[in-house]
């Protein structure tokens, strides 16, 4: 069915990404895969594109719409192109709100400018070693000097770890508050104490810098606490809807184009003399499948829709979550099944997507926290 969501503003930006991506991306994606990070180069490409800060007020260079689709878009040709390590999504749809929403005016126009030229790339700092999805269990901490922050502790798993030059930390400023007495910390690339660790070796999306960041007596200035003291709780709350249903729109999209490889190749590839397409087990996997993406691609529109509307709430948000993710994640392994031998070599698309997709029922919270949150909706 044709989708009913976009408009010809939606259509043309999704050409300019596909032409950013076939000039900017694609040619040097295999030698970042190999490097285990992406150029500098590409990030002020994007910047110079308009493609980064898209919610971002035009009196700080971003793009002045808070149209959500225009994200979607972005994230779809990302996911089709099979190039997750250029996290443009990372930075616009998860770190952009703190930013735009919670920032100072002194804040903003110190940091936003570079946010969407491509000249400060950004990450988010909350997983640490003994602390996931858990944030009472944050045990970083940062402790009021007068006029700064001492902070110290350890996070890992950080996505642009390596590249970021603002990162913004969730630290512990009152140890008796448990989960409400986190704050937001913004530490910036240079700052003394401020320590980097190894990148990362996963399994897939291995053109993304993943890495463990240490804050040993790192003095953070008072006028880099991000949102309100204490207040690390509620901020990320607010922020985590848009966050599932980027990882939602990735993984809906991921399953389609999937989904329509595979059919091409059991189309071609033989057995026994005949296509593979001629077997009614083969015709019944790609029914089945594309019966579940219809109906997800269904759901995941009006989650679109409501959330550009401003009323997407984090239920329906974590049941895009968990269902789209689960969904990729199924639609991967099948797909991958009815490539056989080839499904398993790296020069196919569908290996590469098995690996690069894993993640994805893991980060922004795992389907397990998705399902509670439905659950305690629905039986508090």
């Amino acid at each position: 069915m044709k989708r009913q969501i976009f408009a010809p503003e939606h259509d043309a930006f999704r050409e300019t990404v596909r032409a950013f991506l076939a000039r900017e991306v694609l040619p040097h994606y295999e030698q970042w895969e190999k490097d285990g990070i992406v150029s500098r180069d590409a990030w002020l490409a994007a910047g110079k594109q308009g493609l980064l800060g898209l919610a971002v007020p035009e009196e700080y260079g971003g793009g002045g719409t808070d149209d959500f689709r225009y994200s979607a878009v972005l994230a779809e040709e990302f996911t089709r192109a099979g190039t997750p390590g250029l996290a443009l999504g990372l930075h616009n749809d998860i770190i952009g709100p703190y930013l735009t929403g919670l920032a100072t005016e002194e804040q903003k126009r110190r940091w936003l400018p570079g946010f969407c030229d491509g000249s400060l790339i950004t990450a988010i700092a909350m997983t640490e070693p003994g602390a996931g999805s858990d944030l009472q269990g944050i045990q970083t901490r940062a402790e009021d000097r007068g006029d700064h922050w001492l902070l110290n502790g350890s996070k890992t798993f950080i996505s642009n770890g390596i590249l970021a030059d603002l990162v913004i930390v969730v630290a512990r400023t009152t140890p008796e508050g448990g989960a409400h007495g986190l704050s937001l910390l913004v530490v910036e690339r240079g700052t003394d104490g401020f320590e980097r660790g190894r990148n990362l070796d996963k399994i897939g999306q291995k053109a993304q810098d993943t890495a463990e960041l240490f804050f040993r007596d790192v003095r953070v200035p008072k006028e880099n606490l991000l949102g309100e003291l204490n207040g690390a709780f509620g901020h990320l709350m607010t922020n985590l809807a848009q966050e599932r249903l980027s990882i939602a729109v990735a993984a809906i999209a991921a399953a389609e184009h999937l989904l329509e490889i595979t059919v091409r190749y059991v189309k071609e590839r033989e057995a026994f003399g005949r296509p593979l397409a001629t077997k009614q087990h083969i015709r019944f996997e790609t029914a089945e499948m594309a019966t579940e993406c219809a109906v997800t691609r269904a759901f995941l529109d009006r989650c679109i829709e409501e959330h550009t509307d401003g009323g997407l709430d984090a239920v329906h948000a974590s049941m895009a979550k968990w269902w789209a993710t689960e969904l990729q994640k199924r639609v991967a392994d099948r797909c991958l099944q009815l490539h056989g031998g080839y499904g398993y070599m790296t020069e196919y698309p569908v290996a590469r997507a098995f690996t690069d997709g894993r993640i994805q029922t893991i980060y922004g919270g795992t389907t397990e926290i998705m399902k509670e949150i439905i659950g305690r909706s629905l039986l508090a």
